[in-house]
């Protein structure tokens, strides 16, 4: 099964690992591409958990998971990758059959050599 980052391999040699915590992704592209992924699969835990403290009070994990619920993941955009930020744009179905381009451009932190999400900015 490819995987739903879009990144051309497959699910098992892409998001997996770091899904199952067997690796960390290395960079912030990396983290944000298995957070993608991590919304097409409804892993409310991975993404709490990637998410840096000092922002986790500002994401409901039950909200989490409905809005990735009730949406179809589309496909998934990295428009630019640098330092500790990644812009990209996510487009997703909603339950009435609608499609919606998310875009954004995300800050990430790195901490005890792991990456975690901070916060974002909409374009």
């Amino acid at each position: 099964m490819n995987c739903p980052c879009c990144s051309g391999k497959t699910y098992e040699n892409c998001c997996e690992p770091f899904h199952l915590a067997k690796e960390n992704p290395e960079t912030p592209e990396q983290l944000m591409r298995s957070r993608y992924t991590a919304f097409a699969k409804v892993l409310t835990d991975y993404l709490v958990e990637t998410t840096h403290f000092s922002t986790q009070k500002l994401h409901d994990a039950k909200d989490i998971e409905d809005w990735a619920k009730s949406n179809k993941w589309l496909k998934l955009e990295i428009v630019f990758a640098k330092d500790d930020k990644v812009r990209f744009r996510a487009f997703y179905q909603d339950q009435k059959g609608d499609i919606y381009e998310h875009d954004e451009l995300s800050t990430f932190k790195q901490e005890n050599g792991k990456w975690f999400y901070v916060d974002g900015e909409f374009y």
